[in-house]
């Protein structure tokens, strides 16, 4: 190729290459903070929720080893805050980290203590970050309606009850069969999440004759939920900000998609980090 066709070839791919290179740089936008939500089991057997995985001693030599192994895997997705369910109006969390900090608190089995505080003091972090609210979770409502209504109503709740044992039993499978680590990830996979969600949107269906048990259960649900959301917005104050969120797993799924749907924030998962 001569001089002059060279030139002319320089001269048609400059503009090409300059317009590739500016659509790489508005499709990449503004730096967003990220949010990784780790859902988890109670490891101090709570028993608070309406089904209840029953943990082995989580304080045993073999599981604090998985715990510390998880815990060094989490290290991967280096988050600047950590946030866990424990109500903003609660002061003895970060007195508690501050102790455990300077070696004065002995962990409990509690998920908060094992993985966040465990988290939190090998990263340097000064402190973790309550955004835990409580609200009604009106299911009584739900039952009284089913016992009424007829029309399958009541089979079909106890259907759907049925497979709040079935999660547990699954759960207490892969801890009897595997580590804490394994709980987790398989815990965290986006079918597993998508599964609880598809559970309780069957409460939709409790709702006939302008009763609307099933719906408001939802509602109450999605609005503890996105009170939640608002906690964690609220400390989020900076682009550069990753923050991993230790929530039980019913949770899960409205914290990640609300994250997907703010445009300021990107979602990880537990997948793109712990394998």
């Amino acid at each position: 190729m001569n001089f002059s066709r060279m030139k002319l070839t320089a001269m048609l791919l400059f503009p090409v290459l300059s317009f590739l290179a500016q659509g790489q740089a508005q499709s990449s936008g503004p730096a967003k903070a990220h949010v990784l939500v780790l859902g988890t089991f109670h490891l101090a057997n709570h028993n608070k929720d309406m089904f209840n995985v029953q943990a082995d001693d989580m304080l045993a030599p073999k599981r604090q080893a998985e715990i510390a192994a998880f815990v060094e895997s989490l290290k991967a997705f280096q988050p600047t805050k950590i946030a866990v369910e424990v109500s903003v109006e609660e002061p003895e969390l970060n007195q508690k980290y501050q102790q455990y900090f300077a070696g004065k608190y002995t962990l409990t089995a509690d998920e908060i203590d094992q993985i966040g505080f465990r988290l939190a003091k090998e990263l340097g972090h000064t402190q973790l970050y309550p955004i835990n609210v409580m609200a009604d979770f009106p299911f009584e409502a739900v039952q009284d309606f089913a016992k009424k209504n007829g029309n399958g109503k009541e089979e079909l709740l106890n259907r759907t009850l049925e497979q709040g044992p079935k999660g547990v039993a699954k759960i207490a499978d892969w801890l009897k069969n595997g580590t804490v680590g394994d709980v987790l990830r398989n815990m965290n996979q986006e079918e597993e999440i998508r599964q609880d969600q598809a559970l309780y949107m069957t409460f939709a269906r409790f709702a006939a004759n302008g009763e609307y048990p099933g719906p408001d259960l939802l509602t109450a649900w999605y609005g503890r939920n996105i009170r939640i959301f608002g906690n964690l917005r609220n400390i989020i104050d900076s682009p550069a900000d990753r923050v991993l969120v230790i929530y039980g797993a019913g949770h899960a799924y409205w914290l990640e998609r609300d994250v997907l749907d703010s445009d300021d924030l990107v979602l990880d998962r537990l997948a793109d980090y712990v394998h």
